[in-house]
């Protein structure tokens, strides 16, 4: 008896949903691109019970003819391929011809949609049509999705619950508002108002309708190009990190995707400007030739490929920490808070993504974006200028924090951080410059290791003569340490040397040269500051001061962490009610 048979197209369509739908927000998505591919400019989302019960999807775009709408719930048909060669220059969001049949196999969708001429109303439930019929002649599409998942019950199992639902729907509306900043976006949830954006065109505002007034103020334009890339877009001050990588928004030709090797670069090129646990927010828009971009990879056409990455990657880089450098870093003391009124700011409690994100419709602040740019300008001269302020030590509080002043105001330095910066310049200029002066130990320094720790280290002897520190076997799992470089803190050499064992052994084999200093020169430069809770004379606060606004980035820690805050003379007197406003 034979064994192989064609499956049917109720079962394959069924199976292809298995991959296209896998939560509610699978179908916002899927949805919304149509509604971008057909060029609308309002599209607003309709969900009850965080879209279980009901998803609906309005738009003006161009609409269907009753022949296309047919079409449309049939498998693997497409208005936007018509040959092979087109799967090389997709300038869509959707192409596979997947996502209305897949969501028409497990659920009861009703489509109403006209093309300006002809009107057309059309009822699938579980992938069988029940009505077909004509329609009012509105231009657009509305389409309700409701049962999702009444014939796949283990699927149905594994929604999650309506918050975690919704909270997903509303992170891609979101991101889909970023990357579509020229089209308006309105999530409504139960009747009540949860994104809106006006659809402006203006990426700034787009943000500020997203996040608020608080972060859209603290955000920086980037723009660069090369040969086969272009970038624009905004980053964040490092002031307003989060504890994930989920606000950071790719946008690669108008798609939203998620590409490790570019949220990498992303997150690296906050290094020295954030701790490790932190993450910036960036939306970046890239856009680039189609042929450059294969996004045929997954059904959900998220996770892409790029051609020339490392060209793409370099440039990023580049803009990033360029900007970076450029802006003023000095931290606010008090972070102006945007006007508020009565709007209540819910939260919902996400159970799959890593962080909550807040529904309940943003505060609509009026706003002039104009002002941002015009400020922009002025950034790099303003940093050159706070380099050259002097500033007058007054105190320490806990013998941990500097407390200074000037005409402008009050800061507060963390002496540790300060120290470590300074130190960290210096140790990193000598390593870039090879001035390795050695010192010879009159007493060697004998480390014990473990026996697999010693086969480790036996590895790497040459490697640590390199960094300056010579090191020979001595007897079973034991070396000797007979020379270090000039710069280790005096009374802290032992401390310094094990420390770069410690790192050795915890990368083992794996050691990136590159990686593996950077983490190296941060650690020495720890060990060798200032400590918290040391006294300070007012003379050593000020050849501190001195020395950390010599620094190439005097505002950062080497892991990141903030060294000054400035505390301006109006948050002063805003803060005593001096000043009311």
């Amino acid at each position: 008896m034979d064994k192989i048979k064609v499956m049917s197209e109720s079962l394959a369509n069924k199976i292809a949903a298995g991959e296209v739908v896998e939560k509610c927000s699978s179908i916002v998505k899927e949805l919304c691109e149509n509604s971008i591919d057909a060029n609308a400019k309002n599209i607003i989302i309709n969900l009850e019970e965080g879209g279980k019960k009901l998803i609906e999807v309005i738009d003006d775009g161009d609409g269907m003819s009753r022949a296309d709408a047919s079409l449309a719930f049939m498998r693997h048909a497409t208005s936007k391929l018509t040959r092979e060669d087109d799967l090389f220059f997709i300038g869509t969001l959707g192409f596979r011809g997947e996502a209305l049949p897949s969501i028409a196999s497990v659920s009861r969708v009703e489509l109403k949609t006209s093309d300006n001429k002809t009107g057309t109303h059309i009822i699938i439930y579980g992938g069988k049509k029940e009505l077909e019929e004509g329609s009012d002649v509105r231009k657009g599409t509305s389409i309700k999705i409701t049962n999702l998942f009444y014939n796949t019950p283990a699927r149905l199992k594994y929604l999650k619950s309506e918050q975690a639902e919704l909270s997903n729907c509303v992170s891609f509306v979101e991101r889909l508002a970023l990357s579509h900043p020229e089209i308006s976006f309105a999530l409504n949830h139960d009747n009540h108002p949860v994104v809106k954006t006006t659809g402006s065109n203006d990426l700034l505002k787009a943000i500020h309708e997203v996040y608020g007034l608080n972060i859209s103020s603290k955000m920086l334009e980037i723009k660069n190009s090369n040969d086969d890339f272009d970038i624009y877009g905004f980053i964040c001050k490092p002031e307003i990190l989060k504890s994930n990588r989920n606000h950071i928004i790719t946008i690669v030709n108008d798609r939203i995707v998620k590409n490790y090797d570019l949220l990498k670069c992303i997150n690296d090129a906050y290094y020295n400007y954030k701790p490790d646990t932190k993450y910036p927010i960036v939306v970046l828009k890239i856009n680039t030739d189609p042929i450059l971009v294969d996004v045929n990879i997954h059904p959900t056409k998220q996770d892409i490929k790029i051609s020339k990455i490392n060209d793409l990657l370099d440039l990023i880089t580049k803009t990033i920490k360029d900007k970076l450098y450029e802006a003023l870093l000095v931290q606010d003391g008090v972070l102006r808070m945007a006007p508020t009124n009565t709007v209540k700011q819910e939260i919902v409690e996400s159970v799959i993504q890593e962080e909550s994100v807040p529904y309940g419709p943003r505060e609509q602040t009026k706003m002039d974006f104009t002002y941002e740019s015009d400020n922009r300008k002025d950034e790099t001269k303003e940093k050159r200028e706070i380099e050259r302020l002097k500033l007058y030590p007054i105190g320490q509080i806990h013998n941990t924090f500097i407390i200074a002043q000037n005409e402008s105001g009050a800061y507060l330095i963390d002496q540790h951080a300060a120290a470590e910066r300074i130190n960290y310049e210096k140790i990193k200029e000598s390593y870039q410059n090879k001035e390795l002066l050695l010192t010879d130990l009159l007493i060697p320094i004998t480390i014990e290791l473990s026996s697999s720790d010693f086969l480790i280290i036996k590895e790497n002897i040459d490697y640590l003569s390199t960094l300056g520190i010579i090191v020979e076997e001595f007897g079973l799992n034991s070396i000797i340490i007979k020379s270090h470089p000039t710069w280790f803190t005096t009374g802290h050499e032992e401390e310094t040397i094990r420390s770069i064992i410690d790192l050795i052994i915890e990368e083992k084999k794996s050691i990136k040269r590159e990686t593996f200093e950077e983490h190296l020169i941060q650690t020495m430069a720890c060990k060798m500051s200032i400590k918290a809770h040391d006294p300070l004379s007012l003379t050593a606060m000020e050849e501190l001061l001195d020395e950390l606004f010599k620094c190439d980035n005097p505002y950062n820690c080497a892991h990141g962490r903030p060294s000054i805050i400035k505390f301006s003379n109006y948050e002063l007197d805003r803060m005593f009610k001096r000043a009311m406003n």
